[in-house]
């Protein structure tokens, strides 16, 4: 597989080493000091993966609109305006993203779809997740993927840690709280307290390894596929 990577960071460094361990070609690599040349550039590539900073969208999808290449990204921290702009490429070419390539993760999203309806009734649910001290953007796209997982229709009213006088919790609120240190690679727990019992589910990576294996492998999935917006349920699940 040839692939154009946005993005020379922890992430973008793994992918270049492991795709290139594995037999794929990393045709062209771009960070921000130099992404203004993806401009010059023609199809090379099966895919572009993207794992840099919201401020590249433009220059990306000034690309994937003109060479009709699939786009797989895993950028964080998108305005709800820059995750619309980066979705219409759907009509163009098929897009992937997620906030976290992790198996496991897809799996846990999968199994609160089943236990949110069940349980949200009668059990408050709080989100926590731990990151290393250099994440930028708080809370964490994975966590947002996960509420969502929950809560499609947004019923649920998010607050982003609590301060002060803030009086009983409201019923449909959810807690969301974000912790930053070390070197953690990402710790997710979905907490449901309930009378008198509680009910944890929790995933831990280990390293960022786990989500470069899994973009890897889903960026061999992507290419081919009908234009549109996918996500790791859809690929996975068929749904």
């Amino acid at each position: 597989m040839r692939i154009v990577l946005i993005g020379r960071g922890k992430m973008g460094t793994l992918i270049r080493e492991t795709a290139s361990a594995a037999g794929d070609e990393i045709e062209a690599a771009f960070g921000r000091d130099d992404l203004d040349q993806l401009g010059r550039l023609g199809k090379v590539a099966d895919v572009v993966m993207d794992f840099s900073r919201p401020a590249a969208l433009p220059e990306i999808a000034a690309y994937v609109r003109r060479t009709g290449t699939p786009l797989l990204s895993g950028t964080t921290g998108y305005t709800e305006a820059e995750r619309e702009r980066l979705f219409a490429l759907g009509s163009a070419v098929p897009v992937l993203w997620s906030a976290n390539y992790s198996l496991g993760v897809a799996v846990l999203a999968r199994a609160l779809r089943v236990i949110a309806p069940v349980l949200g009734q009668d059990f408050d649910i709080e989100i926590t997740e731990t990151h290393h001290n250099q994440k930028a953007d708080a809370p964490s796209g994975t966590a947002k993927l996960l509420l969502e997982a929950m809560d499609p229709q947004h019923r649920l009213r998010p607050v982003y840690g609590r301060e002060g006088s803030v009086g009983r919790r409201e019923k449909n609120e959810v807690g969301i709280h974000a912790l930053r240190g070390g070197t953690v690679a990402g710790t997710h727990t979905v907490h449901f307290f309930g009378p008198d019992e509680e009910l944890e589910l929790t995933h831990r990576a280990a390293s960022r390894r786990i989500f470069v294996n899994g973009a890897l492998h889903m960026a061999h999935l992507l290419p081919g596929r009908p234009n549109g917006v996918y996500d790791l349920q859809k690929i996975l699940f068929g749904e």
